[in-house]
């Protein structure tokens, strides 16, 4: 509550209103309602301003929840409201605050992403939401027309021929180099430990046979040696393993950690994906993988013209279904066969036992996110076609780069076609999130920035409780972050009040972004409480974020494996590598001097 008193200050100042009676109406809504009006509530608050914002008005349908005073608005950051509508009518004012847009955004949303653990109810519902989702696949799957798949099966060969291609000719040569990703999996394996699993499946064996993808070389490889490895039948495969990790406090995410046997396969086929779109001439800018840049820019240059939309999915992953990865992949037999071979088809899900899947993978397989990203770019071109009424051409797909972007599931598309994209998505059962998706009005959002005619109104969000004590590390990491984030904002009271909590826990020097040390950035530089004696950079003294990496020890063919799966030239650069792996299981700090820039 401090620190939301804080912000509503430095906020009040921005736009010269009052904020008294509002935060009054949230400390006593806080003490009625608790932490679910700060993290549920409000955010939703935000979302009406937006829609009022698409509308061009503001009616009794939105701000539930709140009173209304005389005129169209309500009385709860009236002051804000009173900049941005007409309090009378409620319609859209000629020249909108976007300080006051900002302002009413940043204060709802600023704990709508802290990381707050779900009731047990909230989880069940999250869990029987994936079921639902299984069982609306299924339906939707039945439902589409032959003429509805071949034309996605025809647009996808447009699109995607010579990037699948080059990727099927790899996997025919034998030029899949899988490796272990950094997550857990569903056997339990961490770090060097998952170069010791046996675990292998009778599908992966056609493709990616044991002894050249499970072993070093075919000499340690023992085929009737049930006791140092397993080849696991269709039918007595591991399931990937369902879980819910913290989101939101009003709904958890879901994520399937897969066998450790399939992911290793899984990052080597995505690596060919991603390079192989990367390196095609239209799709490598449709499609991006690791700059959210692209998404950025047109997300604030359809703030600015209105010539582009910005689209959200909601469970965008669990509605990729298999039969339209099929359909996209039925020209590339290798490719095809390959990825269906590293593909889990059951999931243990808690509560409902063992399922047959109908989605491709859950977000936990290394494929989901290239894939996705193909299946929703074929279902948007597709869609363009329908609103062009007439096959499209290599030349439509040329001409559209720079006005179609997908990055996951944030997608950017003109605004002249948007209607027709939304009805192929959900024609292929994929669920548009219209709370999240905004193609009138000046307001877009894509890939974590939002912009209102041309201005950034992006907020900071809390992500952590503010810390209590020294030993609450992960606490002090985050909220360092946040102090920095509020400093670049402008909001100056609230990066103070913050410079004071954090003070009184730990040494909090002025530091450059690039330092290691946990400290402020400051627009006027960097303090020197020191010169190093012989290098002579300036140093200071504070907390520095330390991690003790498990031990967890591989040696003979084990070690071998791990060397031959390595990338690149160089050597690694953990010279302990083979005793030491993993992702620490928890994170310190340390008080040292330390470079300040």
């Amino acid at each position: 509550m401090s620190l939301t008193q804080e912000v509503l200050k430095d906020l009040s100042t921005w736009c010269r209103i009052s904020t008294t009676r509002d935060l009054e109406t949230i400390t006593r809504r806080v003490k009625d309602e608790g932490l679910s009006f700060l993290t549920i509530t409000l955010p939703s608050f935000a979302s009406d301003l937006q829609k009022g914002l698409d509308m061009g008005k503001v009616d009794h349908q939105l701000f539930q929840g709140f009173t209304f005073g005389r005129g169209g608005l309500p009385l709860f950051l009236g002051g804000f409201l009173d900049l941005i509508f007409d309090r009378g009518s409620g319609l859209l004012v000629d020249d909108p605050s976007v300080d006051a847009i900002f302002a009413i955004r940043q204060i709802c949303l600023l704990h709508s992403k802290v990381a707050l653990s779900c009731t047990p109810k909230r989880e069940r519902k999250a869990i029987r939401g994936y079921i639902d989702c299984e069982k609306e696949l299924k339906r939707n799957d039945a439902k589409l027309s032959t003429s509805t798949r071949e034309d996605f099966a025809r647009v996808s060969r447009l699109l995607w021929a010579d990037v699948l291609s080059r990727v099927d000719k790899d996997i025919y040569d034998g030029n899949v180099v899988p490796k272990h990703g950094p997550g857990s999996t569903a056997d339990g394996f961490r770090g060097n430990a998952k170069f010791k699993q046996r675990e292998w499946t009778r599908r992966l064996e056609e493709y990616f046979p044991a002894g050249e993808y499970l072993f070093p070389n075919w000499g340690h490889y023992d085929y009737n040696d049930p006791t140092s490895f397993s080849l696991l039948e269709p039918g007595n495969e591991r399931p990937v393993k369902v879980i819910t990790v913290p989101k939101t406090l009003k709904t958890p995410r879901i994520i399937a950690m897969e066998p450790t046997c399939m992911q290793y396969v899984q990052q080597g086929i995505m690596e060919l994906l991603v390079d192989s779109i990367s390196r095609s001439d239209n799709m490598g800018r449709v499609v991006g993988f690791d700059d959210q840049g692209p998404n950025q820019s047109m997300a604030n240059r359809g703030s600015s013209d209105g010539s582009l939309a910005t689209l959200d999915l909601s469970e965008a992953s669990d509605r990729v279904s298999n039969q339209l990865v099929r359909l996209m992949l039925q020209n590339h037999p290798h490719l095809a066969r390959g990825v269906d071979a590293c593909r889990s088809r059951k999931a243990d899900v808690p509560g409902y036992g063992v399922q047959r899947l109908a989605k491709f993978a859950s977000m936990g397989s290394a494929l989901t996110f290239p894939i996705e990203a193909m299946v929703f770019t074929t279902c948007i071109f597709l869609g363009i076609e329908w609103g062009l009424r007439r096959p499209l051409t290599q030349r439509d797909v040329k001409s559209l780069r720079g006005q179609v972007r997908v990055y996951g599931d944030d997608i950017v598309v003109p605004v002249d076609f948007v209607h027709y994209v939304v009805s192929a998505l959900e024609t292929f059962g994929f669920r548009v999130n219209t709370g999240k998706s905004y193609w009138t009005g000046k307001f877009r959002e894509s890939c974590g920035k939002e912009y209102y005619a041309g201005h950034d109104v992006s907020v900071v969000r809390v992500r952590q409780d503010l810390p209590a004590l020294r030993t609450d590390v992960t606490e002090i990491v985050s909220t360092v972050s946040l102090r920095n984030q509020m400093y670049h904002r402008g909001l100056w009271r609230v990066a103070a009040f913050l410079d004071q909590w954090l003070g009184r826990i730990i040494p909090f020097p002025t530091v450059l972004p690039e330092s290691p040390v946990l400290g402020r950035v400051s627009y006027l530089g960097h303090e020197t409480q020191k010169l190093h004696p012989t290098l002579h950079h300036p140093l200071v003294k504070g907390l520095v974020v330390s991690s003790t990496i498990p031990q967890n020890e591989i040696a003979d063919s084990d070690a071998l494996m791990k060397f031959f799966l390595k990338r690149g030239e160089l050597p690694f650069a953990d010279r302990n590598h083979f005793t030491h792996s993993g992702r620490p299981r928890t994170v310190g700090t340390k008080t040292r001097w330390a470079i300040a820039c």
